[in-house]
């Protein structure tokens, strides 16, 4: 493998000059996937080309069909030319390079097309080095007997690698750390190892924002380490076309199902819209906002609800990360069909965003009520190309273990990295293989410890409770308070003589007089309206009691037509009680003591989930004793005058 990689990027750097190292990738890459399809294709080509000479007259699925079983794979190429005639013809190489790729069958040609590769095709034969390349991608034997898919597959994979880190883009845009990706993979194979290593094992995996593939790839690269008689079948999708080009190309390579990788917008247009997988892992993109889905999102949430994929809800426009959550696990298979497991890389937002009754509360508290949270894993800061910001591994299935049912755990792996030498982008640490060992051993193990927390399902489940104290005004008519009557809206709306009239009533009132009991104040300042001439509707009447009104503990509590008291907006305020706890229980301890005339509003108690991770590994450390610090002082400030004495020396 070494020996093709190094090949391949030789090939690379010859291109230094006329193409920036930035470029390389858009060169090798897709001239490794066509000389490897000709070494593919090679030995059934001459039965296509007989076959493609007789089915004119066939409709264009016939004819795919009919190139497909000669070719025996799921794609063909019915040009005449391969790599050999190729270069044997300098002087026409570029338009036959143009017939040769024309000749594929449109699953192929689609990379091609993604890749942009005739741009890169003109460029090349433009600064004179087309010849070149194609001549040693020529020399390069790709051929199924000499190296196979899951060698052609490694190859390619350092190539992806090699093509990031000399790209000047933010290669965390496209590709996530090869050791977090590790991580996932084992995390979400741990507990299904025996299950995995039988014979002629049959899975699917699949990742909705697959970018590069890599990890489909470290996904598929495990699974055959582990067994390699096991059938596996790759999805994914993305909506880049650059990424989705590489993905797919490295699927080809590897063997796998060229259609099942497809182009578009996972949220807007699912590809796979009638598949369930045995497992699934993303990472997507993190606090992107979601402004140019939110139609397409809010429509799907409110035609099919439930029996679509958003049903328990919508997080906030401004980061999207929770909606991929609910497609993947929208993905599930039904447990009586074997369940799955998914794994995904989220940021510390989803854990704890949104008060309760919000779109990513019910989230949480749907994914929680029907237990599909399995483990959360968080990992170190400065992980990832493109942020430094905190990440979180949520690993979902409905499929759980019997111990594990009802059960979250939390894993506290921020701490466990190791420093890079040099950092890439915002990669300043990363895992090494005994980090991973670990991790992936707290999460088998299912212990309560230091790093590994149990929780029930309902330790993450509160409700909010709306806690109101009565409304008790006392009205003075100052002139403070006139004036702030005369600044609200409604009171300005009036013409000129209702508004001096009302003026007029109100200096009626006098300063002497401070009334605490709301019917008796409007019975007075209806009288000395009329008086001045002036009809109090009871808008007017509410305005101008509200404005004139201030909060007063001993006054009289404003009561309802029916005579329930009101409640006083301003001192409204709010308590979060813990699932299991008693709402009266909850509120004679925590409220009535300091608040006694308060009571809960039940209409508006929401109920909420959110699972405060930092909380829970949050260690005390005490302040240092006074004595302690007061000695280190003394000792500091003796050296400063032990320095002072030497200056005036």
């Amino acid at each position: 493998m070494v020996n093709h990689v190094a090949f391949i990027w030789n090939i690379a750097e010859s291109l230094r000059g006329p193409f920036k190292p930035s470029e390389y990738g858009s060169v090798v890459l897709p001239f490794t996937v066509l000389r490897r399809l000709d070494a593919v294709l090679a030995d059934t080509k001459p039965a296509v080309l007989e076959v493609a000479k007789t089915i004119h007259a066939l409709p264009e699925m016939l004819q795919a069909i009919e190139l497909q079983e000669a070719s025996g794979h799921q794609f063909y190429n019915t040009s005449p030319f391969d790599f050999a005639k190729l270069v044997a013809d300098p002087a026409d190489l570029r338009a036959n390079l143009s017939a040769y790729l024309a000749g594929f069958s449109p699953n192929v040609r689609d990379i091609f097309e993604r890749f942009e590769f005739d741009k890169t095709l003109n460029k090349l034969a433009e600064k004179n080095k087309l010849f070149a390349v194609t001549e040693k991608f020529a020399q390069a034997d790709f051929h199924p007997r000499t190296v196979s898919n899951i060698q052609m597959g490694l190859v390619f994979e350092e190539l992806i690698r090699f093509a990031n880190e000399k790209s000047n883009e933010t290669a965390g845009d496209h590709y996530t750390p090869r050791e977090v990706i590790k991580l996932m993979v084992e995390l979400l194979f741990a507990l299904d190892d025996d299950a995995l290593s039988k014979a002629s094992v049959v899975r699917s995996i699949y990742d909705p924002t697959a970018g590069t593939g890599g990890m489909l790839s470290v996904a598929d690269e495990y699974l055959h380490t582990l067994n390699p008689s096991i059938q596996l079948s790759l999805y994914g999708q993305d909506y880049n076309d650059a990424s989705y080009a590489i993905c797919k190309a490295d699927m080809v390579i590897k063997g796998q199902d060229v259609d099942n990788i497809a182009l578009g917008d996972t949220l807007t247009e699912d590809a796979f819209d009638d598949k369930k997988f045995d497992y699934g892992l993303s990472n997507p993109p993190f606090g992107v906002d979601w402004k140019d889905q939110r139609a397409y999102v809010d429509d799907e949430h409110t035609k099919l609800g439930f029996n679509g994929r958003f049903g328990p809800g919508t997080p906030a426009v401004s980061d999207g990360a929770m909606l991929f959550l609910l497609h993947l696990v929208s993905k599930m298979r039904k447990p009586e069909d074997g369940g799955s497991r998914m794994a995904i890389v989220l940021n510390g937002s989803p854990l704890f965003s949104g008060g309760a009754g919000g779109g990513e509360s019910n989230i949480r508290k749907w994914l929680l009520d029907n237990d599909l949270v399995e483990a959360i894993i968080g990992l170190p800061k400065d992980m990832f190309y493109n942020t430094g910001i905190s990440t979180y591994i949520w690993v979902l299935t409905n499929r759980k273990d019997e111990n594990r049912k009802g059960r979250v755990q939390l894993i506290d792996g921020r701490e466990m990295f190791t420093k890079l030498r040099k950092g890439l982008g915002s990669k300043r640490n990363e895992l090494s293989p005994k980090n991973i060992e670990t991790l992936v051993g707290l999460y088998a193990g299912f212990e309560h410890g230091e790093h590994s927390k149990i929780f029930r399902n309902e330790d993450f489940l509160y409700r909010t409770i709306t806690v109101e104290r009565p409304l008790k005004l006392n009205w003075h008519a100052t002139p403070e308070r006139i004036d702030t009557v005369f600044e609200a809206k409604a009171i300005q709306k009036l013409n000129e003589t209702d508004a001096a009239a009302l003026r007029a009533a109100l200096d009626r009132l006098g300063t002497d007089t401070v009334w605490k009991n709301r019917a008796a104040f409007q019975k007075v300042l209806k009288d000395a309206a009329k008086a001045e001439g002036l009809t109090l509707p009871a808008p007017l009447l509410k305005t101008v009691t509200t404005e004139l009104g201030e909060q007063d503990d001993t006054a009289d509590t404003c009561t309802d037509a029916k005579g329930n008291p009101e409640a006083d907006a301003s001192l409204r305020d709010t308590e979060n009680v813990p699932w299991d706890e008693d709402v009266d229980a909850y509120v004679a301890r925590e409220v009535l003591p300091y608040a006694p005339d308060a009571w809960v509003d039940d209409a508006k108690t929401k109920e909420g989930a959110e699972i405060p991770f930092t909380r829970h590994f949050y260690l005390y450390i005490p302040p240092r004793p006074l004595e302690e610090i007061d000695r280190d002082l003394d000792a500091v400030m003796d050296q400063l005058r032990a320095m002072l004495v030497e200056v005036e020396r």
